[in-house]
């Protein structure tokens, strides 16, 4: 793994050879971006799960979990979204590159 991930980084250098510190910010975008994806795919996945076990228990609760679970959904996905925009600066009005 660790070999791969040198790889990745040697690689991704050698593509952008005259601007590598903008080669590593869109490594870091695409990266931070997948991670972000990744980790609002999984809080979403259990809030659905608990929200139907829930709602299997109780049924007359329904209407309250899922009206609670979109609010919590709003929430997860405001953080991608976040990531989404600090990826975008990162790309296009980056600081680091003069």
């Amino acid at each position: 793994m660790k070999k791969a991930l040198f790889l990745l980084f040697a690689l991704a250098s050698v593509a952008f050879a005259g601007e590598t510190l903008q080669a590593y910010s869109v490594l870091a975008a695409v990266v931070g971006l997948g991670i972000a994806a990744l980790g609002g795919a999984i809080g979403m996945g259990h809030t659905a799960a608990a929200t139907i076990a829930g709602t299997a228990r109780n049924p007359g609760m329904g209407g309250k979990l899922m009206g609670t679970m979109f609010i919590a959904l709003a929430m997860i996905e405001a953080q991608v979204i976040y990531t989404l925009v600090l990826a975008l600066i990162a790309l296009y009005s980056n600081p680091f590159i003069g």
